[in-house]
């Protein structure tokens, strides 16, 4: 048995965390970068850290999900304010877009030069400026990974950068930053951290130390996922969903994901579709796909056991079956504001297109099985 693990130099969790922000970076310079998402108003607890810590910030917002230029321009307005060091407070799509806007700080070259598929994929030779993420959702578990996902809209398509040298210098989870989720948001990101806990955990790289992550956040997003939904002020709930969101993103960073991802990637840079709700919408046809190809063509592949004790986490019933935990994910989307993968302008004639590129994606590389052309498409058809 073989793997590595590798994840932010610190993590600090807990209610009010992001008043002590200020303190805690103190030695990593005088100015920094704060990367936002186009409400700027969420970072005021931690621009008032950073100010009674005597740190200047200088405000970079986003709107949407990051691209090439929205990179390139951080980047520029980072070095004309001289900061030092960069914090990235808001969902994954912030988190990314500090992240990448950090490693071209330090890095020579062009963003393409490092990213795969439509760039160069050369690697990253030196450290990223010292990056700190924050969390304001509880989905993408981004704080802990090792690399940002961009789209190219000239090309179509999100890709990433990815180094281990992005690793975050610190991850700080307050969930109290989660509390006025709306419903409809705390729903997509929450399937996104119950996608990103499942699909580790029965890939083709799960490990035992990926495995605790996983059982655990499972289990804490099956008791808590509908009660955020449905009363977003549930402080237990909340901490439940920022957990495991934080341990769904150290699971995928050290074993890998499965096939939602590997559609999610092409249909975000082909579509407007919010990352949470594509992985949302897929889960649960993903799943019995899955299900289906294992038992017709690998009986013995351990992924069945693990699809069985994924059920027995979700349902609470020992005896579960894995079809269980199939149902018991299709009921929690069916009955969460989350709408079909047609609502975002995705159409039969387009099945052919995402399903080619969503092939090549590095995700689906480590499904448990091979998903054939026709299972990919009818997969894909399930969701519309």
């Amino acid at each position: 048995m073989n793997f590595e693990f590798a994840t932010a130099t610190r993590i600090v969790f807990g209610a009010g965390a992001v008043n002590q922000v200020g303190a805690n970076v103190k030695y990593l310079g005088r100015r920094a970068l704060v990367v936002t998402g186009k409400n700027s108003a969420r970072a005021e607890k931690l621009l008032t850290s950073l100010s009674a810590s005597d740190i200047g910030a200088a405000t970079f917002s986003i709107a949407g999900e990051p691209e090439i230029s929205t990179v390139e321009n951080g980047g520029a307005f980072a070095k004309k304010e001289r900061c030092d060091f960069v914090i990235a407070i808001g969902g994954g799509s912030v988190i990314d877009a500090g992240k990448a806007i950090a490693a071209m700080l330090t890095n020579d070259g062009e963003l393409l030069d490092y990213l795969e598929i439509i760039g160069r994929g050369k690697a990253l030779t030196k450290s990223s400026a010292p990056f700190i993420a924050v969390p304001t959702t509880a989905g993408t578990g981004a704080e802990v990974t090792r690399n940002a996902v961009l789209a190219s809209p000239a090309h179509k398509v999100k890709v990433s950068l990815r180094s281990p040298l992005m690793l975050p210098r610190s991850a700080v989870i307050d969930p109290e930053l989660t509390y006025d989720l709306p419903p409809a948001l705390t729903a997509s990101t929450g399937l996104d951290a119950l996608t990103q806990l499942i699909e580790p955990y029965v890939c083709l790289r799960a490990n035992p130390m990926t495995d605790s992550f996983c059982e655990q956040g499972i289990f804490r997003a099956a008791r808590s996922l509908r009660e955020c939904v449905f009363n977003g002020q549930n402080k237990s709930a909340r901490e439940d969903m920022a957990l495991a969101s934080l341990f769904g993103g150290l699971a995928l960073a050290n074993a890998g994901l499965g096939a939602v991802h590997g559609f999610a990637g092409p249909i975000g840079g082909m579509f407007p579709a919010p990352h949470g709700a594509v992985c949302a919408a897929l889960l649960p046809p993903v799943m019995a796909a899955n299900l289906h190809a294992l038992r017709e063509r690998d009986p013995k592949n351990t992924a069945l056991a693990r699809y069985q004790k994924v059920a027995e986490l979700l349902t609470g019933n020992p005896n579960a079956t894995a079809d269980a935990g199939m149902d018991w994910v299709q009921k929690i989307v069916a009955d969460l504001p989350i709408p079909k993968l047609g609502a975002y302008g995705i159409r039969e004639e387009h099945v052919a297109d995402i399903c080619a590129k969503a092939a090549n994606a590095s995700s689906l590389k480590a499904n448990p099985i091979i998903l054939t052309p026709d299972e990919l498409a009818q997969t894909l058809r399930l969701a519309l």
